[in-house]
This record gives C-alpha cells, structure tokens and sequence, in this order.
C-alpha cells in the first residue's frame, strides 16, 4: 500500500490510487456519487428498520462510514457500523481527502479498533483488523440487516470474492435484509445466487458502472 496518492473523480471529491495494484478505492467517476447511489441509497435506505446493523467489507477511507453516519443523522436512523479491514491507511493517509473535514470523519479513523465506539447517538462503530478470507473462522456472534461488499475488484483481490464467503455472509445477514455491491460480473451473481439470496440487476450511479448488485435474504 505504498506511494498511495490521492486523485481526483469526475464528481470532485477524491480517491485514493495504488500503482503497485493499479486500483482505485473508488470509482473515478465520482466517489461520492458512488458510495451514496450504491450503499446508501440502494443498500442502507432499503431496510425498513431504524435500528440498523451494517456490516461492510473493506473499511478503506471511511467514505461509506461517514455517507452511513449522515444518513443516520438525516433519516433518524441508529446505526451499529461494523468494518473489517485488513490494511488500515492512517490518518495521514487520508487527511487530505476533499471530505476529510466531514464532522467525526477523523474519529472515525481514530476510534479505537476491535472495540465498540460510540461516534455520536446515531452511530456506533466497530472496526475489526482482520482478513476477511479469515472470517468464517472467527467469532462475530452478530447478525446484520445491512451489507456492504466493497472490496477491491475480484480481478485484483480473487480471494475476497469466493463461494464459502458469500455462503457466510448468507448466514450472517438477517431475514430481509440486503447486500449491495458495485460488482455486477456474472460469477459474482450466480455466486450470491448459490449462497441463497435473490439477486437484482441495478442501474449503476450516475455517469459510472451501467449495473450494480442487490441481493436479499
């Protein structure tokens, strides 16, 4: 993860880039644009419930965190946010990122890891640093209404995009309740569609991918 840099996308807020895996965290069509249209709007905004469970899968810049701790405020919601992240970035790291002045976007990155932190009443955060590939073998005695699959692509990390850890987030997920992913490749589908959940084709944000994924329990 070193010599990352921070870029530009199309909708003015920044990403960060990784030559030696020549990847983006986000997508350089609009980073914002994406996480609000893909794990906001579509994942988080269709549970029912106001006290919700998130689970994400790669905390990377906190921009998901931080979009899900606004819609909390802005929709009266309760969120109990738990992250993995194997490659924590400092604070440093991300610092300069044009949403990095966010209010409690620094105590999201500061808040104490493999413990509960309670951000503010609306949010509490638990990041966890682990290998997701790992997770199966853990103990989170948690289920989640919410899911947010944002790992880096499976072309760069196959790993995370296996059949047994879609199996697992099957179990983990509550009846009802939804995973989003900006990664609409087949494989993926059928895979989500094995572990059990119905999957829908969605328009992707606009001026990005043409298709994301939604799969309910």
């Amino acid at each position: 993860m070193n010599h990352i840099t921070i870029e530009k996308t199309e909708d003015g807020s920044d990403t960060l880039y990784v030559p030696s895996m020549n990847e983006h965290y986000h997508s350089t069509k609009g980073a914002l644009t994406e996480t609000q249209h893909i794990f906001i709007n579509m994942g988080l905004l269709a549970s029912s419930k106001k006290d919700i469970n998130v689970f994400e899968v790669g905390f990377g810049t906190g921009l998901n965190a931080i979009q899900t701790l606004e819609a909390a405020l802005n929709n009266e919601l309760t969120i109990h946010y738990h992250s993995v992240e194997l490659f924590p970035l400092s604070w440093s790291d991300v610092s300069h990122l044009s949403y990095a002045q966010l209010p409690f976007f620094k105590e999201l990155h500061e808040a104490k890891w493999n413990n509960e932190v309670e951000i503010n009443s609306s949010f509490y955060l638990t990041k966890y640093q682990l290998d997701f590939t790992e997770l199966p073998q853990t103990e989170i005695n948690i289920h989640f209404d919410v899911i947010y699959f944002d790992a880096f692509a499976p072309e760069k990390q196959p790993q995370m995009w296996s059949q047994q850890l879609f199996d697992y987030l099957y179990v983990l997920l509550n009846k009802g309740g939804v995973l989003t992913t900006y990664c609409a490749k087949g494989v993926v589908r059928r895979m989500l569609q094995t572990a059990g959940f119905q999957v829908e084709r969605l328009p992707g944000p606009p001026g990005g991918k043409r298709e994301i994924l939604r799969a309910t329990k």
